[in-house]
């Protein structure tokens, strides 16, 4: 992937056309959306107080476009947080609009399309803000941006999605690390996996895996990243353990695990030491599904030790992707993220609460996610300008309430399974500290509960409370990480430090 420094002066200054190409993400042939002809995007790599000034022509004939910069707080600058409807108008085709902001914050982030289905097209790339005095120490770094990738087009997926009924989709055909994977061939077709055959590639093929290559006896930085449109993922390296020594763009208690669940939206560093295996041999790096019965095989790639052979088979199968259905194992592992020593403490009283329960339910028989029983309806004009300009009668409609029904049943489908549109808001006051209760809550045929990670623009926030059944908040724990996304029943707390409007 190619990386961008930046440049003197602390200033990033980057030129992007963004248009649809013809690849070969897994194999077989499809249509993905590029970055200067790069697929994924071009990887920026930057330092904290850097700005970043680029110009996104969009180049896509008849559809607008905007990226969201994931992890960039924007203070400041909201405007060029990239998400449509709310922080600005999608760029119409031909034309060019420029993000300018600061990076404030060290941290492993990534930036992608949030306007449609753009970024299940490809829309995405990893964006990398280095600290001017980073305090882990380690040898060498490698990306790994995760994703899911399916063949039928995005285009397509959005008008299934959007039926009515709305008929599904399906999971997706591939896992892709760094925008590659492999549909119908296996890296380990040697041990028979899945009865596939064995993948054979080229040098320029789009699909061949991107090979880590390391040094005995040294300590590298795998930053990671999850840009999945459905998946929720689990990451292993064959006979490695993995420091966890950051979670979403903020430092973490060091802790070691044998792999990582990582859900949409997510980042995550780890710390991999290499020993000295005689004779020198490669190992994999296997990336499966967690949380959805998984109809998709795993993503592989090599862990390629100095002095290993090119093109020997490796000794062992890959890791096995934990059970997808194994939540005890998902709990034990979010529970070990605690924030780094010298973060802030939290708030000892928050000053207003808010619940937010999300459910599935109906509108005209269309299939619709809904916050408090109302599914947003995205304005015509963003959200930014009409507050700004006091432009009441384009959105005035009134929010969901903030309470929820004290005795609702998660277990079961809506009581009442229809719902309504609105585009309204919640004000807050700048520098009060809210409590966010968010509760998922089962799917409408009564059979499961959907995996829904939620990602707060703008802000970072303290995770104090956890439940995994039921509506009551029971069993306080410890303050967890700042910022992060877990799929489950949690508490979050966080102080309203800028004057600014963000989206969930």
């Amino acid at each position: 992937m190619v990386t961008v420094h930046s440049a003197s002066a602390g200033v990033v200054e980057l030129n992007w056309e963004v248009e649809y190409k013809l690849r070969w993400p897994d194999c077989k042939e499809g249509i993905v959306i590029a970055i200067n002809g790069e697929f994924p995007g071009p990887t920026i790599d930057a330092t904290a107080g850097d700005t970043f000034i680029i110009h996104v022509t969009n180049k896509l004939s008849t559809e607008g476009v905007v990226i969201h910069w994931h992890g960039i707080r924007q203070n400041g600058t909201p405007w060029a947080d990239g998400a449509a409807g709310v922080t600005q108008c999608p760029i119409n085709p031909g034309e060019t609009f420029t993000y300018n902001f600061i990076v404030d914050k060290a941290g492993t982030h990534f930036y992608h399309g949030h306007y449609g289905m753009q970024r299940s097209a490809g829309l995405y790339g990893m964006m990398i803000v280095r600290s001017p005095k980073e305090t882990l120490q380690y040898d060498g770094e490698f990306n790994l941006l995760l994703s899911d990738w399916w063949h039928q087009g995005s285009h397509a997926q959005e008008l299934y999605l959007s039926s009515r009924p709305m008929r599904w989709i399906g999971e997706p055909q591939s896992l892709l690390i760094n925008g590659r994977g492999q549909f119908n061939c296996s890296l380990a077709a040697y041990f028979n996996e899945g009865g596939l055959k064995e993948c054979k590639f080229k040098d320029n093929d789009d699909c061949a895996p991107t090979i880590l290559r390391v040094e005995p006896l040294k300590v590298y930085r795998l930053r990671i990243a999850s840009t999945t449109a459905l998946a929720s993922l689990n990451l292993a390296v064959e006979g490695h353990q993995l420091e966890v020594v950051e979670a979403d763009g903020n430092y973490v208690a060091p802790f070691t695990v044998n792999d990582i669940d990582i859900y949409s939206g997510e980042t995550y560093s780890v710390l991999i030491r290499t020993h000295n295996p005689t004779p020198s041999r490669k190992y994999w790096i296997s990336v499966g599904v967690r949380g959805r019965k998984p109809n998709t095989t795993q993503a592989l790639t090599v862990l390629h030790y100095a002095d290993a052979p090119e093109y020997d088979h490796l000794p062992y199968p890959p890791p096995v992707t934990p059970r997808w259905d194994d939540y005890d194992r998902s709990k034990t592992f979010s529970k070990k993220i605690f924030a780094a020593k010298g973060y802030p403490p939290p708030p000892e009283k928050s000053d207003e609460q808010l619940f937010l329960l999300n459910t599935q339910n109906l509108m005209d028989k269309y299939t619709k996610w809904a916050i408090n029983n109302v599914s947003l309806s995205v304005p015509a004009t963003p959200y930014i300008g009409t507050i700004r300009y006091g432009l009441k009668t384009v959105n005035y409609q009134k929010p969901p309430g903030k309470k929820i029904v004290e005795d609702y049943d998660i277990t079961k489908p809506p009581v009442n399974p229809n719902t309504t549109k609105g585009n309204g808001i919640y004000n807050f006051q700048l520098g009060r500290v809210v409590d966010v209760i968010l509760q998922n809550s089962n799917v409408l045929n009564g059979r499961g509960s959907e995996i829904h990670p939620w990602h707060l623009h703008g802000h970072d926030f303290w995770e104090y409370r956890r439940l995994f059944s039921g509506l009551r908040f029971r069993g306080v724990v410890d303050v967890l990480v700042l910022s992060g996304f877990h799929p489950v029943s949690v508490e979050d707390l966080f102080e309203l430090s800028c004057a600014m409007i963000w989206l969930d």
